[in-house]
C-alpha cells in the first residue's frame, strides 16, 4: 500500500495512516464513517458491498476497527452482510492493549423493532456483548429474548436518534465510533452534524444498477463540505480519508 497524498509513501502501515487525530472524543465521541463504493456510485453488489473489495480493503476495514472503541451499524446492514463478532489480529489486539483500549471493541446495532436472531455468532459468540440501540416502543417480546445475549440502550422514541446514541456512548467512555452503515443510518448521522470523518474505498469497477449510495434519504440542504487527509492505494483500490470541514486537519 503506498501514499499519494499528502505525501508520497511506499508501504503504508493502515493503522498508522488512519489514526485518530490528537484529542478527540473529549466532549463527544468522534465519528467516522467506512464504506467502499464503486466508480459509479454503488455501494453493494448482489445487495453486499464484501463483494467489491480486496485484500487490501480488509486490511483497511481491519485497521480501522482496531481504532474505534465502539462500532455502529444498522441492523439491516448487519443481516445483509452476515455480521459476526469482531476478529482482530493478534497484533492489532496488542495495540489496542497498549492504547488502554479492550482486545476488541463491541458491535453497537441500530434497530427499532430488535427483531433479531439472537442465536446468531454476532450474539452468541461476540467477545464483548453486543450493544443493542432502540427506542421506546421496541417489542418487549423481542428485548426479553434479547437480554441474556446482548445490553438494551433506549435511545429515541419513534427512531433511534443519533445524538442519544453519541451521549450514551460518551457516558459509556468511547471516545470513537466506526460507523458501517447503511445509507439511511450514515445520513442521520449526516443530517444530525454528527459525521467527523469519512474513509471511503474506491473500488476499481463499474456495475450499473439503481443501488444505493453512502448516503440516503432527504437531499441536504447544501453540500457537505469534506477535507482530504490520506490517500492512499493498492492494486487500483484508492482510499480517501476525508475529514468533516475545508479546516479539519488529522
Amino acid at each position: 500500500m503506498r501514499a499519494l497524498f499528502p505525501r508520497p509513501e511506499t508501504d503504508v502501515d493502515p493503522v498508522l495512516a488512519y489514526a485518530l487525530p490528537e484529542g478527540v472524543g473529549d466532549e463527544r465521541p468522534f465519528v467516522r464513517c467506512n464504506m467502499i463504493s464503486t466508480l459509479d456510485g454503488a455501494i453493494t453488489l448482489d445487495g453486499r458491498s464484501g463483494m467489491l473489495g480486496g485484500p487490501a480493503d480488509r486490511r483497511v476495514f481491519q485497521a480501522l476497527r482496531s481504532l474505534a472503541d465502539v462500532i455502529l451499524v444498522g441492523a439491516g446492514t448487519a443481516r445483509a452482510e452476515a455480521y459476526g463478532p469482531v476478529l482482530l489480529a493478534p497484533e492489532l489486539r496488542a495495540l489496542r492493549e497498549r492504547r488502554g483500549q479492550p482486545p476488541v471493541p463491541p458491535i453497537a446495532l441500530v434497530t427499532r423493532s430488535a427483531n433479531l436472531d439472537w442465536f446468531s455468532p454476532l450474539f452468541t459468540e461476540a467477545e464483548v456483548r453486543t450493544i443493542v440501540l432502540t427506542t421506546i416502543d421496541c417489542d418487549p417480546g423481542e428485548r426479553r429474548r434479547g437480554e441474556g445475549v446482548a445490553d438494551f440502550v433506549v435511545a429515541g422514541d419513534a427512531r433511534v436518534d443519533p445524538a442519544q446514541v453519541l451521549e450514551y456512548f460518551h457516558g459509556a467512555g468511547y471516545h470513537s465510533v466506526l460507523l458501517e452503515g447503511g445509507p439511511g443510518l450514515n445520513a442521520d448521522v449526516v443530517h444530525a452534524g454528527l459525521l467527523d470523518e469519512l474513509c471511503l474505498t474506491l473500488s476499481p469497477c463499474l456495475v450499473a444498477g439503481d443501488g444505493p449510495r453512502v448516503l440516503a434519504g432527504e437531499e441536504l440542504e447544501r453540500p457537505l463540505g469534506l477535507a482530504m487527509v490520506r490517500l492512499l492505494e493498492d492494486e487500483g483500490f484508492l482510499f480517501c480519508r476525508f475529514a468533516v470541514g475545508p479546516d479539519r486537519q488529522a
